[in-house]
């Protein structure tokens, strides 16, 4: 086994020492974690990164330690010895053993930390992030550095195994916005032009393919301008890959291949493989969603049989209008008080729905508003058709049928969470494939790619898919795991005159797609091999395997939900003269109220 790097000031690290090395003469150094004085001995635990071991100090023999506080950064040179019977700490890797101080030296002292670094500390996030080389003291927050390095080094080694080669490509590069905001960057170099950050190095991989590379990676930073979240920040991490003459089955096998090898190596976790794959419509269909969690069941269940041409008005109009009318069945729900009914309703109407009935099953008959206008047929098709028993809710949707699925499909994930029915400890990977190739844009009146415009259309539309750009499907394919998205991605369009005609279809003019992507088109026009691959994204993967809500605690130095980052304090305002450098200027101050103009 390799031995670790500790410089010339230690012989060993704190977290490595054992009782076979009792009798041994070491120097050690790191940060004192915790001070307690008993009967003129100091006990200090000395933590450094490879963990805790115990000093044991007499401040009349080594007269420094008297001053030493807590996080204290010091060194110390003793001797090893078994700790006294009774007093081991088997929560420690190191509890059998102790460290005699011989001497005691304080490298630099530190001020009273803002927050408890030692145990669960209840301090607000932004004061963790503001001192966050602090937080970073913590082994909870250290962990999930270590596993990201682990699972990084994971992804090198099988990739490196299998002839990729890892490849950098630039960070300044051309605006081509992929569906977010490009983060600009100026230059003195050319005045009043402009950079752009990538939101990924999609042109870039594929231009590596047409250059003969066929298998790239790299584990790279993106960035996007846009609306953040817990598992969104505006600069990311993904593992990003690209494979020439290839289909599909070439990356989920690739991809499956990668996460079991990341949680074998992290985690010690044998995955089941290969993986359940559904279709966009079926995944849509089943669970409301293209990122199903797979982990519990309530699935949707589709009652237009049941409806059809019935007396309930609005369940017949959404089918006549080729709509849905779709059920959520909620078992033991009936329980649920109408304040805790209203609060669904709600939830479904602020994601596009006119509105949520309701259904509670009892023994002998069904209780809802909507009761007295169910035939008979109807009670007895609506309990056939969704299983339902005796205590359980049913939750209706009718509607046009992407928001009825994808209103229920928000309320199966709530309610889910809230009921404790999402098992614990199990990972439910699935692929979803054959995405529509376009979606609807109402605002804009326009087709937009659902995935992005060098997507592959599917064999059976690659002729047609002009002539029915709501039905096209695509070869594109995402990575979800227990209701997230890990990664997207596609076979590609290698052909330039089949790119073309997608840019048509999307409403960007020859003169637009010269302007924006004419270095990539004359690319494709130079034999570019069929090629595809898949971009995953780390922050969201890593956030999951360290079992935490947010991708901010595994990343090390992460911004706020607004974007701004409390240990540097940017985003900040720019001097004047700075801006003038590149021919900008200071924005006006917002008109206050009165002004005249």
């Amino acid at each position: 086994m390799t031995r670790p790097l500790l410089g010339a000031m230690r012989t060993h690290a704190c977290g490595s020492l054992r009782a076979g090395d009792a009798g041994t003469e070491v120097r050690l150094a790191g940060w004192v974690a915790r001070r307690r004085d008993h009967g003129g001995v100091a006990f200090l635990d000395l933590r450094d990164a490879s963990g805790v071991v115990q000093v044991v100090v007499r401040p009349d023999e080594a007269p420094a330690a008297a001053a030493i506080r807590t996080e204290d950064c010091v060194r110390v040179a003793g001797t090893v010895r078994a700790r006294p019977a009774g007093n081991e700490n088997p929560e420690l890797p190191t509890g059998e053993v102790e460290v005699a101080a011989d001497a005691v030296e304080v490298l630099a002292p530190s001020e009273t930390p803002p927050f408890p670094l030692e145990g669960r500390t209840d301090a607000d996030e932004t004061l963790r992030l503001q001192y966050r080389y602090l937080d970073l003291r913590r082994p909870a927050t250290r962990r999930g550095l270590e596993l990201r390095a682990a699972a990084n080094a994971t992804l090198r080694r099988v990739l490196g195994d299998r002839g990729f080669l890892e490849v950098e490509t630039p960070y300044l590069t051309k605006s081509t916005p992929e569906g977010a905001r490009d983060f600009l960057v100026t230059t003195h170099l050319a005045p009043g032009q402009f950079y752009a950050l990538p939101q990924s190095p999609q042109l870039f991989k594929q231009l590596l393919m047409v250059a003969g590379v066929e298998r790239y990676y790299q584990i790279v930073r993106c960035f996007r301008d846009e609306a953040l979240r817990a598992d969104r920040q505006p600069e990311f991490t993904q593992l990003d890959l690209e494979l020439s003459f290839l289909d599909e089955e070439d990356v989920y096998a690739l991809g499956e291949e990668l996460m079991a090898a990341v949680w074998q190596d992290v985690l010690g976790a044998d995955l089941e493989i290969p993986f359940t794959r559904l279709t966009h419509a079926e995944a849509m269909r089943r669970f409301g969603t293209d990122k199903p969690d797979l982990r519990y069941g309530m699935e949707l269940v589709d009652l237009a049989q049941v409806f059809e041409g019935g007396g309930v008005r609005v369940f017949a109009s959404a089918l006549e209008a080729g709509g849905a009318v779709l059920a959520l069945r909620v078992e033991g729900g009936a329980e649920l008080t109408r304040k805790q009914l209203d609060a669904l309703t709600e939830q479904a109407r602020a994601r596009g729905a006119k509105g949520l009935a309701w259904v509670a099953v009892e023994a002998l008959d069904l209780r809802s508003p909507l009761d007295k206008f169910f035939s008979d047929a109807e009670r007895d098709g609506l309990r056939q058709a969704t299983g339902a028993q005796p205590g359980d809710l049913l939750l209706l949707a009718a509607d046009r049928t992407p928001v009825a699925q994808t209103v229920l499909g928000d309320l199966r994930v709530r309610l889910a969470a809230e009921r404790g029915l999402v098992p614990e400890g199990q990972w439910a990977f699935c692929w979803v494939t054959e995405f529509p190739m376009f979606e609807w844009d109402e605002q804009a009146g326009r087709w937009d790619p659902a995935h992005h415009p060098f997507t592959a259309p599917a064999p059976k539309w690659a002729d047609t898919f002009m002539e029915a750009p709501e039905e096209a499907t695509a070869r594109a394919y995402d990575l979800v795991l227990n209701g997230y998205e890990l990664g997207s991605g596609s076979i590609r369009i290698h052909r330039a005159d089949v790119q073309r005609r997608v840019f048509d279809a999307l409403g960007i003019s020859p003169k637009e797609a010269e302007d924006r992507f004419g270095f990539f088109l004359r690319g494709l026009a130079y034999g570019a091999p069929p090629h595809g691959g898949f971009a995953f994204g780390l922050d969201r993967l890593y956030m999951l395997l360290a079992g935490t809500p947010s991708i901010r605690d595994v990343i090390t130095f992460p911004k706020t939900q607004s974007g701004a980052d409390p240990l540097t304090g940017a985003p900040t305002p720019i001097p004047a003269d700075q801006l003038a450098e590149v021919r900008l200027r200071p924005l006006d101050p917002p008109a206050k109220p009165g002004d005249r103009g």
